[in-house]
C-alpha cells in the first residue's frame, strides 16, 4: 500500500476517534477548545446537549477554581494547621514495692543427738511438749558408768587419806613421798570427774527450750551419736528467707520494715524487720539471699510455713504517656508535646511499657499536653489545631445564637 492511503486512514481513524471522544467524555470539549482546536469543529464533533453540558462544566470548574483558590488563601492565613488530639502527661512510680515469697523457719531449732552410744532406756517428753534448755528428754543404759563412777570415787577416797596420813607424820615422811601421794589423789579426782561426766552423758538433755517435735526413737533402740531423737524448735520468732532481685540489693537494709502473709492464714497481716542480707547475689539467678524476723507470740506460726512478703520502697517516679503518642525515628523514640498551640519535638526513653500507659524517661511535666492522634503532619516549631478547643469554640457561638433567640422571643412577647 502506498504511503498517502496510509497516512489518509490513519487520519480518518484519527477523526473518528476523536469524535467518539468528545461525543462520550465529559468535558472533552472544554480541553479541546482550551487547546486551540476551532469552535466550529467541536461542534460540529459534539453533540448539541454534550456541548451545552461542557459548557456548564467549564462554569462549574471555574467556580471550584476560584473557590479552592480562596481556599488556598485561607490556608496561606493559617487556617490549614493540622487538626490533632491530644492527652496530658500523667506520673507514676515503679520499683517502689517488692512482692516476694519466702519460707519460714523457727528462730532456734536443734536436732537433739545422744552424746554417747548406747541402748535407750526411757523417752521422758512427748510430741507437742514445751521444754527448757537442759531438761532431760531421754536416757540411756547407766549401768557401767554409775560402777565407774562409783570405782573412781573409791579411789579418791583412798588417796586423800593415803595424803593425809602422810601429812600427820611430818618429817618423818620423806617429801617426795608425800609430793606423790598428791599427785595420785589429784589424779583420783580427775578419774573421779570422767566417771561423773560419762555417767551424766547417758542423760540426753535438750540444748535450748522449745516445742518438741515427734519422737523418732523409742526405748530399747540402740542408738549413737548421729541418731537424732527429736527435733526441738524455739517458735517465739519466725525467720523467713526470701530472694530479691539484683536491682534492689542497694534499696533494701537491715532493719527495714516489712509485711508479711502466711499462705495458711491470708486473713493474718503481720509485720517484722529485716534481719538480714546476703553477703553475695546469685549468679545463678541473680537475686540476693534476704532474712526477715517476724514475732509469734501467740505461736500460731510453724516453721516450714510459706510466706508472701512485702517490702516498700521511696520508688522511682516518671510522666507517663498513651501508648498512641509515642513515635520512632532514626535517633529513636520522641513525642509531640503542645506548648502554645506549637508542637515541640521531645526525646524519650522507655522505662515501662503497659497496656494502658509507657513510663518514660523525658522532660516531661504531669499535665503537658501530649499528642495522640494528627502526628503525620507535624513538625517541629509548626502551629496546630487541638481538637478539643475547637468544639469548646464551636459550641459557645452555638450557646450565644440560643440566648439571643430566647432573648427575642422575650422580647417578642
Amino acid at each position: 500500500m502506498r504511503l498517502w492511503k496510509q497516512l489518509l486512514i490513519c487520519l480518518v481513524i484519527l477523526v473518528v476517534g476523536l469524535g467518539v471522544w468528545v461525543r462520550f467524555v465529559p468535558g472533552a470539549a472544554a480541553m479541546l477548545s482550551k487547546a486551540g482546536v476551532p469552535q466550529q469543529l467541536i461542534a460540529y464533533a459534539a453533540k448539541p446537549a454534550d456541548a451545552a453540558k461542557d459548557g456548564q462544566g467549564q462554569g462549574a470548574q471555574d467556580q471550584a477554581g476560584q473557590g479552592q483558590s480562596g481556599r488556598g488563601q485561607g490556608r496561606g492565613q493559617g487556617g490549614g494547621a493540622p487538626l490533632v488530639v491530644t492527652q496530658p502527661v500523667d506520673s507514676a512510680v515503679v520499683n517502689d514495692r517488692l512482692n516476694a515469697i519466702g519460707n519460714g523457719e523457727a528462730i532456734l531449732s536443734v536436732s537433739v543427738t545422744p552424746l554417747a552410744t548406747g541402748n535407750l532406756t526411757e523417752v521422758l517428753v512427748k510430741s507437742g511438749d514445751r521444754i527448757g534448755k537442759g531438761q532431760v528428754i531421754a536416757r540411756l543404759d547407766s549401768d557401767e558408768q554409775k560402777i565407774a563412777a562409783a570405782q573412781a570415787k573409791v579411789a579418791l577416797d583412798s588417796a586423800r587419806e593415803k595424803v593425809e596420813r602422810n601429812r600427820k607424820l611430818g618429817n618423818a615422811v620423806s617429801v617426795a613421798i608425800l609430793r606423790e601421794a598428791e599427785f595420785s589423789m589429784q589424779a583420783a579426782e580427775l578419774a573421779l570427774q570422767t566417771a561423773e561426766l560419762d555417767l551424766r552423758r547417758r542423760d540426753i538433755a535438750a540444748p535450748s527450750g522449745g516445742i518438741v517435735g515427734i519422737i523418732t526413737a523409742h526405748p530399747g533402740d540402740y542408738v549413737t551419736t548421729s541418731t537424732p531423737i527429736a527435733v526441738v524448735d524455739d517458735r517465739s520468732q519466725i525467720l523467713v528467707d526470701f530472694w530479691v532481685p539484683e536491682r534492689f540489693s542497694t534499696k533494701i537494709a537491715v532493719g527495714q520494715d516489712i509485711s508479711a502473709t502466711a499462705i495458711a492464714l491470708p486473713t493474718s497481716e503481720l509485720s517484722g524487720v529485716i534481719d538480714a542480707i546476703d553477703n553475695r547475689v546469685d549468679q545463678a539467678s541473680r537475686t540476693l539471699r534476704v532474712r526477715a524476723r517476724i514475732d509469734n507470740p501467740d505461736d500460731t506460726l510453724r516453721a516450714g510455713m510459706s510466706f508472701s512478703v512485702s517490702v516498700r520502697f521511696p520508688g522511682d517516679h516518671y510522666p507517663t504517656v498513651n501508648p498512641l503518642a509515642i513515635q520512632w525515628s532514626a535517633d529513636g523514640s520522641y513525642v509531640w508535646r503542645i506548648e502554645a498551640e506549637k508542637s515541640q519535638k521531645v526525646p524519650v526513653k522507655i522505662i515501662q511499657r503497659n497496656s494502658d500507659k509507657v513510663l518514660v524517661d523525658a522532660e516531661l511535666a504531669k499535665g503537658d499536653a501530649v499528642v495522640m492522634e494528627g502526628v503525620q503532619r507535624l513538625r517541629d516549631g509548626g502551629a496546630v489545631r487541638i481538637a478539643g478547643e475547637q468544639r469548646q469554640q464551636k459550641q459557645k457561638p452555638q450557646q450565644g445564637d440560643q440566648e439571643q433567640k430566647v432573648s427575642e422571643a422575650e422580647a417578642a412577647k
